[in-house]
């Protein structure tokens, strides 16, 4: 790892790509010449690692300031700082830890920008693993130089991870002899470490060639004789190199590989074949290579005298039914170049599957670049529009086609495209079906009820996508359209949401990298919605109200896509690699079709006209609080709801079949062994024992366990791959939630319970890996308790930018002093972690002054002052908690992403946990309904039940009401939540906030009301159910706040 990796970002791979395509291109076609092969005098190719064999870091230091508001160049100017005496220079040579190099670095940062800085953020992009990926090129590179029996080493300036190994994210397979500044205590450009690699590869300097990105190492190296390639970009180094070493170091056409071996095709035939079509008489073997890409179709790269073409055909084996169907393919491409789009010429269509086993067609080969990566690395913002541009006005270009004049009206049936299509894939689907797949099964019910009104016929190319297309090396002009298997004429906007599901899907996505969690603003990257309108423009139409609808159906045939391709690796007959990956990613696709279904839905819902209310059937609790059935039905015409059901799950009986077992199953339990046990629970929690765990609550824990009811809470959006917890969205846990919310002592049986909930998921969203090993992981399996310090009693805590307690940096640590209250949880045995908030830069911006740290309660200065009660109740054994911390000393490890980043992540773990007060406050209000009726038909006062006073029978209506208001309205907060995001639902949260706690208080104060003198006691939970509804219109933030916001909000976007 050298300087000026960290001085100047890598070259732009634009301008490399050109270079090559352009050197190619003026060559005699397809023809490498070389001097020799092998047999010149090098025999060891010694490879630099940062910059050279991986990524530069100053690229990473420039993008993580900007993500950071961190000052541009802090980082090249710390690491100069110095020289060979600096801390950098130090810590590659191992003379000093990283924790004192990290320390050092952070301080001499903070100095040049003038605000702190999180390095030991960027040290962890810096080695991290989406970041240190080796160049594919110089992989290539490397397999070809050993095959030709050449050694290869890594000569690197390189430096210790925390964990005592050193930073080394390379195959070691792929090198003789690897020499690190940090093991051997001696840096480039010091002669020694030169002297050091040849004597272990036993090699003279003449022997050898040297990669490297720095001035003052290449010259060092060939003062001793070292051949030396200056490397400013990958591609060019190589192709030097491949010029020194006298042999190819990659393919000569790009994005190829040899045939795999169950795509292999009979070549004595096809030569054949070519030799009659083309008249080639020239002698000379036939040369074959197979494409990357291609997945349905597999393609091949023909190369026989000077002809270069590529061989498109169906793959092997029992196909579907229209399917695959290069004819059609090959019948476009022509029609479509007399029309002026750009496709590749073709010549010849042969059905004869004698050839090579199936029907296949031939076309030119066209140099030319094809994006793999929708994210485009290496271009400029303003070149990464441009592509964006150009496809989409490619699209538009073929959407414009007159099929008259082209002769193609009779290429497909006119009208009903969308409808036709989605019985095709349905019976696609059928037809690979190799197991139940629920959300399939939704979107196959869904579709052909919500189909939008087709507006126009055109060609539409079916697979429309960035890397279908062929780009001049150049300039931002397509060159080809590629891959017209699934063309026909139908509705264009089909085309266009197609051509947009990389913007919905996250960049390691295995089959196809997407653009979910990129900055596209950043980038230069429209957004979906701008590339939407750009097309809008370029056609003269306006914007359709579907698109969702065509982004679901877009998801729902990629799955089944998936499908097929997934059953036929089962066979064999699927051309890729990864094929047999597909199986798990249909799910994942069909998931993503739903949310946008239920986008759909929701958008349907909003604009139905109120011309038939819903009836509704409700059978409530028992006397001995069981929990009902909720049932919502029309009374006149349930297709109504039928229809609607993607919108808003007003019912349990409506959740997926697996969420409704899963609700089934946790009613099931809460009658079986919770409500039973509370009185026992009571019991112990007004004992002398009360501040330790009940051990029934732990016995009643491992039965939870036990039963898969485990971790419920954490939201699928943050759990996407349901790692830490059950995968449900907000919506489906909020019906549960309200089942556990009927008990007191329910949410922690189940690991449910806040302050622990808000805490997991901050673990989960922001923490690092060491974080989530050291604290996530006890909390999960329920072994550890925690909580959550923000509120002050010195400040008006509802506002969390005004909190005092301060947090600075001393000696590698952050020290914590301050005065914090009603910290719930504090007071468990079992409390292991307080997740604390505290000020680190008091004069930076307003929002960037707070920050979060991990902070062991078996810490030296944690003082807990008093147990706080709530009108006289301890809710022991977690309590709430007035607590001083005084020179709390806390390892700078422990921070939450960074300073200043406390507020941004207090609001992200607030989110989900709104929902789950509010939903809980439905559930102990339906208990208290439930006992209200059961005493209002059990109690005689003045010679008449109370069942039969008007003003119970008023109480119980009204709470009644009241309490549907409430769950309709907690529901569309969480199923905005899960469509749009926690951020635009910021009204829907506000206004349930501002709503539940206050209707549960009133119900509740009704309920006890109608038991009297009783409602007051502990013998039963009424008092207690009031203190938390009483408490939650404070901790959750007070309802003058939430009024205010709604307000706001209001005044905004509704005037």
């Amino acid at each position: 790892m050298c300087l000026r990796q960290l001085l100047q970002s890598s070259q732009l791979q634009w301008a490399w790509r050109a270079a090559f395509l352009k050197h190619v291109q003026g060559r005699h076609p397809g023809a490498w010449r070389w001097t020799h092969s092998g047999g010149g005098p090098y025999r060891a190719v010694i490879f630099d690692m940062g910059g050279v064999l991986l990524p530069s870091p100053g690229r990473v230091a420039a993008e993580w300031e900007v993500q950071n508001h961190i000052p541009s160049g802090t980082i090249v100017k710390a690491l100069i700082s110095g020289g060979e005496n600096g801390p950098w220079m130090k810590f590659m040579r191992a003379e000093v830890t990283t924790e004192d190099f990290l320390q050092e670095f952070g301080r001499l940062c903070s100095e040049i920008s003038k605000t702190s800085v999180p390095v030991d953020s960027f040290f962890s992009l810096l080695t991290s693993e989406r970041v240190a990926k080796q160049f594919p090129v110089m992989t290539e590179a490397i397999s070809q130089i050993r095959a030709k029996d050449l050694q290869t080493a890594v000569l690197s300036n390189n430096f210790y991870l925390p964990n005592g190994k050193s930073f080394l994210p390379l195959d070691r397979k792929q090198f003789d002899v690897v020499v690190e500044s940090c093991l051997e205590g001696v840096c480039k450009p010091d002669p020694r470490i030169y002297k050091l690699c040849l004597e272990r590869l036993g090699r003279q300097p003449s022997e050898s060639i040297l990669l490297d990105d720095l001035g003052p190492n290449l010259k060092a190296a060939a003062s001793l004789g070292i051949h030396t390639i200056k490397v400013d970009d990958p591609e060019t180094a190589v192709k030097e190199l491949e010029t020194l070493l006298g042999f190819p170091l990659r393919m000569a056409v790009p994005n190829t590989c040899p045939v795999r071996k169950t795509m292999e095709i009979p070549k004595d035939a096809l030569e054949k074949y070519l030799r009659d079509l083309l008249g080639t008489q020239t002698t000379g073997p036939l040369e074959l290579l197979q494409f990357d890409h291609g997945q349905s179709n597999p393609t091949y790269y023909v190369k026989l005298a000077n002809h270069q073409l590529v061989l498109r055909k169906k793959p092997p084996g029992t196909l579907l039914p229209s399917a695959h169907a290069v004819e059609r393919e090959f019948r476009i491409m022509k029609a479509l170049a007399n029309a002026g789009v750009p496709v590749p010429k073709v010549l010849d269509l042969c059905e004869d599957s004698s050839v090579v086993g199936t029907p296949f067609y031939l076309m030119e080969y066209c140099p030319g670049l094809i994006y793999k990566d929708p994210s485009l690395p290496g271009l400029e913002p303003s070149q990464r529009r441009a592509i964006y541009t150009a496809m989409n006005r490619v699209l538009c270009k073929i959407h414009s086609v007159d099929l008259k004049a082209a002769g193609l009206e009779d290429y497909g049936k006119h009208g009903d495209y969308l409808a036709r299509q989605v019985q095709t894939w349905i019976k696609q689907y059928r037809a690979s079906e190799t197991s139940t797949i629920p959300a399939m099964e939704r979107l196959i019910e869904w579709l052909p009820l919500h189909l939008p009104r087709q507006q126009r016929t055109t060609v539409v190319h079916g697979d429309f996508r960035l890397d279908n297309l062929l780009f001049h090396p150049e300039t931002a002009e397509v060159f080809a359209v590629l891959d017209w298997e699934l063309s026909t004429l139908g509705d264009p906007l089909a085309d266009v949401a197609y051509n947009c599901l990389a913007h919905y899907l996250p960049s390691g996505f295995p089959i196809q990298p997407g653009l979910s969690d990129c900055d596209l603003t950043e980038l230069g990257i429209p957004t979906a919605e701008e590339y939407f309108r750009m097309y809008c423009l370029h056609m003269g139409i306006p914007p359709t109200k579907n698109w969702n609808f065509y982004m679901a159906f877009s998801f729902f045939r990629i799955a089944a896509i998936l499908q097929g391709v997934y059953k036929r690796s089962l066979t064999g007959q699927a051309s890729s690699a990864t094929a047999k990956q597909t199986g798990k990613l249909t799910e994942f696709m069909s998931n993503l079709a739903w949310d946008f279904a239920i986008k759909e839905g929701f958008q349907v819902f909003k604009e139905m006209p109120a011309t038939k209310p819903l009836m509704r059937s409700y059978h409530t609790w028992s006397l001995l609080r069981t929990p009902g059935t909720r049932s919502y039905v029309t009374s006149t015409d349930s297709s109504l709801v039928h229809a609607s059901k993607g919108a808003l799950i007003f019912s349990p009986e409506d959740l997926p079949p697996r969420v409704r077992e899963l609700y089934q199953r946790l009613k099931e339990f809460m009658e079986r062994h919770v409500y039973p046990a509370e009185p026992e629970l009571q019991r112990h929690q007004a004992s002398a024992e009360r501040w330790t765990p009940s051990p029934l609550v732990e016995d009643l824990k491992e039965k939870a366990k036990a039963e898969g009811l485990w971790n419920l809470f954490l939201p699928l959006e943050t759990d996407p791959e349901k790692k830490y917890g059950a995968g449900l969205t907000n919506m489906e846990y909020a019906h549960l939630c309200e089942v556990m919310g009927t008990s007191l002592y329910a949410p922690e049986i189940f690991n449910c319970s806040a302050p622990d909930t808000g805490n997991m998921e901050l673990l989960v969203r922001y923490g690092t890996e060491e974080q989530k090993a050291r604290w996530l992981v006890p909390l999960l399996e329920g072994k550890a308790r925690s909580c959550f310090a923000m509120t002050e009693p010195q400040v008006a805590s509802s506002d969390a930018t005004s909190i005092e307690s301060s947090i600075r940096e001393e000696d590698g640590f952050y020290v914590i002093n301050g005065h914090k209250w009603w910290i719930t949880g504090i007071l468990d045995p079992r409390c292991q972690l307080c997740v604390f908030m505290g000020k680190t830069d008091p004069h930076a911006p307003r929002h960037q002054q707070q920050s979060i740290l991990l902070v062991p309660m078996d810490t030296p200065g944690i003082k807990i002052i008093r147990p706080l009660t709530v009108y006289g109740l301890e809710d022991a054994p977690g309590g709430h908690g007035e607590v001083l911390f005084e020179q709390v000393r806390v390892p700078k490890e422990n921070i939450i992403l960074g300073p200043g980043r406390g507020f941004e992540i207090a609001q992200g773990r607030l989110g989900p946990g709104r929902i789950h007060h509010c939903m809980r406050l439905i559930g102990c209000s339906e208990r208290a309904l439930a006992l209200m009726k059961a005493r209002a038909k059990s109690r005689v006062a003045f010679g008449k039940p109370l069942v039969e006073q008007g003003t119970v029978l008023a109480d119980i209506a009204l709470s009644r009401v009241e309490i549907e208001q409430a769950r309709l309205l907690v529901l569309k907060a969480a199923h905005v939540m899960d469509v749009a995001g926690n951020k635009a639902a910021a009204l829907d949260i506000a206004m349930i906030k501002m709503v539940a706690p206050s209707m549960a208080s009133r119900v509740i104060d009704r309920a006890i009301q109608a038991f009297g003198a009783a409602g007051l006691s502990s013998d039963h939970p009424l008092a207690q159910f009031f203190t938390g509804a009483r408490a939650l219109r404070f901790a959750d933030g007070p309802d003058e706040v939430h009024r205010a916001a709604v307000a706001k909000m209001e005044l905004k976007h509704r005037s």
